[in-house]
């Protein structure tokens, strides 16, 4: 055995235990036989509490984010890939390149190591495909009926090249808005499993990396004016920020934006709105209204941009409102979310 372990982690009936997260030989063991072996790579080889890495030249990107989502499994992905794939979309909607990516894991006392490997697993399938490594990371242990499981945090490192100016600030009136694809996927894949709802199909989650896409649009649109993947609160909150940050408003139309016959029957059922349902495998795109059909080919020429459309305009409005028209020939204003239609979707 490696450093003196005398016995290998039992990865089929064993638990995380509080000795886990003490610092000391059952913590070193936890890191070398599942992280390090998992995540496998020059930089976290090392095992220093850094990670030493190069940088191209450019501006550098920095994005944080936390993970919550319950359960930790669900159709299309679970917590641990849903890591990498957040973190990966928030530097990509700078126009970024990611590089690399660090991982800090808050683990309940009790947790099969089986499900723990299976989630690291899924971290490290995720960051190889992506081509985002993750070189850094840091575990703690709280004690049993403190956590739920696991909550990881991933932090990443991009690298905007010159000439890209992409930000929530840049929308003028004229511009044209368009999405990438269905909206509502990955929250109501989430609701569903909670609820032990069916609606005649599975319906996945659309957790990806959008950093491939965001880089083929960037190719034949230089001068993108704004990214943003809508997450938490959706389409609706994620225009309503980015009318803020630009101070315009926005229209959209109701017939233009996609969302999938099963996310729509679900969400009349749960009485909600897809318009404020998560997703994580889709982006906002917004562009000059002459970039916008050569926008929308690149995206529709790309697998996770298939089924793009341009939903709608910026126009002048010193209030910032989003407003919709609507199928019945009217228009509505698109508030903000308000309270919090999904908790732990993400």
């Amino acid at each position: 055995m490696k450093r003196g372990f005398t016995r290998a982690l039992d990865f089929r009936h064993g638990q995380v235990e509080m000795t886990h997260g003490s610092g000391g030989r059952a913590m070193a063991q936890l890191v070398e036989e599942l992280f390090v072996a998992c995540f496998d790579n020059e930089a976290l080889r090392r095992l220093d509490d850094q990670a030493q890495v190069e940088v191209p030249p450019g501006r550098l990107v920095i994005a944080t984010d936390s993970h919550v989502v319950s359960p930790l499994f669900f159709p299309g992905g679970d917590i641990g890939c849903l890591s990498v794939h957040g973190t990966i979309n928030d530097v990509a909607m700078a126009g970024a390149r990611p590089l690399y990516l660090a991982a800090s894991f808050i683990l309940e006392e009790g947790l099969p190591l089986s499900d723990l490997r299976r989630i690291v697993v899924s971290m490290a399938e995720a960051s190889r495909t992506a081509g985002v490594p993750v070189v850094t990371g840091d575990t703690k242990v709280v004690e049993r009926g403190n956590g739920d499981g696991v909550f990881i945090t991933t932090t990443g490192v991009g690298v905007v090249p010159d000439g890209v100016n992409v930000s929530g600030s840049r929308a003028r009136p004229g511009d044209v808005v368009l999405v990438s694809g269905t909206m509502g996927d990955h929250g109501v894949a989430i609701m569903s499993l909670r609820e032990n709802l069916s609606f005649g199909t599975t319906i996945q989650s659309d957790t990806a990396a959008l950093h491939d896409l965001v880089a083929a649009m960037l190719d034949s649109v230089p001068d993108i004016h704004c990214l943003r993947d809508p997450t938490r609160g959706g389409l609706a909150t994620t225009l309503n920020e980015l009318a803020r940050q630009s101070g315009v408003g926005i229209v959209i139309g109701e017939s233009s934006i996609p969302v999938r016959g099963a996310v729509n029957s679900a969400c009349e059922f749960l009485g909600l709105d897809p318009l404020y349902v998560a997703n994580e495998g889709k982006l906002i795109a917004i562009c000059a209204p002459a970039d916008a059909e050569g926008l929308l080919a690149a995206m529709r020429g790309h697998p996770l941009g298939r089924e793009a459309a341009i939903v709608g305009e910026v126009i002048e409005d010193e209030h910032a409102f989003v407003q919709m028209d609507t199928a019945f020939g009217g228009r509505r204003v698109v508030d903000w979310l308000t309270g919090d239609q999904l908790p732990r979707i993400c």
